[in-house]
């Protein structure tokens, strides 16, 4: 075995942030995808990117210090899916906002991807931009994310910057992009619906003897589909940037944990 795999513990260390990327990374880590094809996959990644890097020069024993590079490549995979994931949230929100104008609010259903529930129209630009991140080839960009991670993150550095100020600017700063990015797809439709709104209010007062409760909800659906329908372009082109801010946003958080 040893023949085979000169330094056993520098290949355990690839397959373990590789495994904890694949738990929170968007797309790999849902839940129609088996177990077994994930662990596969990651085996294959990591050994095909043991043979990548330098052997020769990473001089790691199995002892106490082990385990702590273990649990500090499992926190590293973990925060750059979930900086990955945070970003993709932004269609969540946005089906939430819209859902929240045309009345479906209270029509939340279990996302099998996720297992989790999510608004009708999130599940939909949910899996709307999972066919834009497979069309842009966004799934490449991802692994190649995880490959560069150890040109940023060392796999023998013992500690990286998790608890620097800067590191925590910058999730700030996410959060607040990811919902500006939200509320700039959902703006059209949601401006609309309220409008829609304000004028039926107008409608109830002026003619007492319409129930606006029966006519304004058909009416509101209707108008949000057919403005969906017309700004979906637009969605597209904001999903597609969406994908290409979640690459960027991976590759400055390996930079703030690398020290550079």
């Amino acid at each position: 075995m040893t023949e085979i795999i000169p330094n056993l513990p520098v290949l355990l260390l690839i397959f373990v942030r590789i495994s904890a990327f694949f738990v929170s990374i968007p797309l790999f880590s849902y839940r129609t995808i088996p177990p077994q094809l994930k662990i596969a996959l990651a085996l294959i990644l990591s050994w095909m990117m043991y043979y990548t890097f330098t052997i020769e020069t990473i001089a790691i024993s199995i002892d106490g210090n082990y385990i702590l590079l273990i649990l500090k490549e499992v926190v590293i995979g973990l925060m750059l899916g979930v900086c990955a994931y945070i970003v993709f949230s932004a269609v969540q929100i946005a089906g939430g906002f819209i859902d929240f104008e045309m009345g479906f609010a209270m029509a939340n259903i279990i996302d099998p991807q996720t297992g989790t529930q999510s608004p009708l129209m999130g599940q939909f630009l949910n899996v709307l931009i999972t066919f834009v991140l497979l069309a842009t080839n966004g799934h490449y960009l991802i692994l190649d994310g995880i490959f560069y991670s150890y040109q940023f993150l060392p796999i023998n550095s013992m500690f990286p910057h998790f608890g620097d100020v800067g590191t925590a600017e910058f999730i700030i700063k996410l959060f607040a992009s990811v919902f500006a990015i939200a509320f700039q797809m959902s703006a059209p439709i949601v401006a609309t619906l309220f409008l829609v709104t304000v004028a039926l209010g107008i409608t109830g007062k002026t003619v007492p003897q319409l129930n606006i409760f029966v006519v304004g909800f058909p009416i509101k659906i209707a108008i949000g589909f057919v403005v969906l329908f017309i700004v979906m372009a637009v969605m597209i082109q904001v999903m597609k940037y969406l994908v290409e801010f979640m690459i960027y946003a991976m590759r400055d958080l390996m930079t703030l944990l690398g020290g550079a």
